[in-house]
């Protein structure tokens, strides 16, 4: 499943890898791609696990935009 989530706070590849790096410590995780210039991540997962990514997004310091 593939799950898209718009950030704050992206900034450069530093941004980037510090999300990659987050995200992939969840298990249902298996790939993350983040585009700095829009600040989108996706995540591709076993199961919808949206909630989670967005707590852990917020936690590391991009909070989803609203």
């Amino acid at each position: 499943m593939k799950i898209e989530i718009e950030v704050q706070n992206v900034k450069c590849q530093g941004c980037a890898s510090a999300i990659r790096d987050g995200l992939g410590k969840n298990p249902q995780v298996r790939e993350v791609q983040v585009d700095v210039p829009t600040g989108r991540v996706t995540v591709e997962t076993a199961e919808d696990i949206r909630a989670e990514l967005s707590t852990a997004l917020k936690t590391l310091g991009y909070p989803e935009k609203t």
